[in-house]
């Protein structure tokens, strides 16, 4: 798809000094390296690029080159407002909608900049002048690698740019383990370590930096494991008093939802997250083999995402979403069970 527009884009960019680089709210590790690669691509090229992230992000996170220079809309609105009124070109990675960003939608609506989409998830909006969609992609950093490689400038990427693209590709494959993980993607993830990324330094700076109230966080999340065997089904809850319990941390409970999918003979996984300063319940789905995740989401939490990795919401208290979320499975029954 990105091929009919590459010509326009290079035009685009050609004129373009002023160019704002958007990650959904809050943004996990494929957001950000995408962002923060093209943030350097760009900059290297001569444009004044800045990344806007809508809220924090996760501390494993906060080691990504440039990492100092991300904007963080909820702490600097005005500085944001204003960056967002001068752009010519908004880049949106890693969502398809706007009503992804939180509060930044109002001041993207309004902007008149030339807008280009870069995202893997199943239906794109059409807000973007252009979009490059593809959902058989394993990231969107893995996407911004081919984004550049169309512009001609696989020379151009830097051990930063290599490092970025390497720690989104890695995290949002489940450490290269998901099936969206192609062959062509370990042909991407090798060119990015021949370019400088350090692929275990990496892998340490992201997974290996847990403190113990996680650990200890990890543990009560075990304890709360509820199985389903009748409908392959495995769920996790959490409650605010014990996120508050363990000095919660953005970030913290990214992952937990794999460990219910890792026991033996489960296809449908689930955490159920309280936040009770939005007045939600949080939820991750993920899934193993043909049932749709992203589908199931849609359907009822008002979410959606991927095949077999989704997220979703719930505005009722976490023990009538438990309710809701186990009434609904004899609904999958057959998909469950195929």
């Amino acid at each position: 798809m990105i091929e009919q527009y590459i010509l326009e884009i290079t035009a685009e960019l050609s004129k373009a000094n002023n160019i704002v680089i958007v990650p959904h709210k809050g943004p996990d590790g494929d957001a950000m390296g995408s962002t923060l690669a093209l943030m350097h691509f760009l900059k290297d090229k001569g444009h004044n690029a800045n990344v806007i992230a809508p809220n924090e992000y996760p501390n494993f996170l906060k080691w990504l080159p440039g990492n100092d220079q991300v904007i963080i809309y909820d702490e600097s609105k005005k500085l944001a407002d204003d960056i967002i009124e001068k752009a010519e070109i908004i880049f949106t990675l890693d969502f398809n909608d706007l009503s992804r960003c939180g509060d930044m939608q109002q001041a993207l609506e309004a902007s008149e900049a030339t807008f280009i989409m870069i995202d893997h998830h199943q239906e794109p909006a059409n807000y973007a002048d252009y979009t490059y969609s593809d959902t058989s992609m394993s990231s969107t950093c893995e996407m911004v690698y081919h984004f550049i490689e169309r512009l001609r400038a696989k020379n151009k990427i830097t051990p930063e740019i290599a490092s970025c693209l390497y720690t989104g590709i890695m995290t949002d494959t489940g450490s290269f383990r998901f099936s969206s993980t192609t062959p062509n993607t370990h042909r991407v993830v090798a060119d990015l370590i021949e370019k400088g990324a350090e692929n275990s330094k990496i892998h340490q700076d992201v997974f290996d930096t847990n403190s113990e109230s996680r650990l200890q966080l990890l543990g009560v999340a075990l304890q709360n494991l509820k199985v389903n065997r009748q409908f392959r089904t495995a769920y996790i809850t959490i409650s605010q008093e014990e996120l508050d319990a363990h000095n919660f941390k953005k970030g913290d409970t990214e992952g937990f939802v794999n460990y219910g999918l890792s026991l033996d003979g489960i296809v449908f996984a689930a955490i159920f997250i309280e936040n009770k300063q939005e007045g939600i319940i949080k939820i991750s789905f993920r899934s193993k083999g043909d049932f749709s995740v992203n589908t199931f989401a849609r359907a009822h939490f008002n979410g959606g995402g991927h095949n077999n990795a989704a997220g979703g919401r719930s505005e009722m208290s976490m023990n009538d979403t438990i309710v809701e979320f186990n009434k609904l499975l004899p609904e999958y029954k057959e998909q469950l069970q195929a």
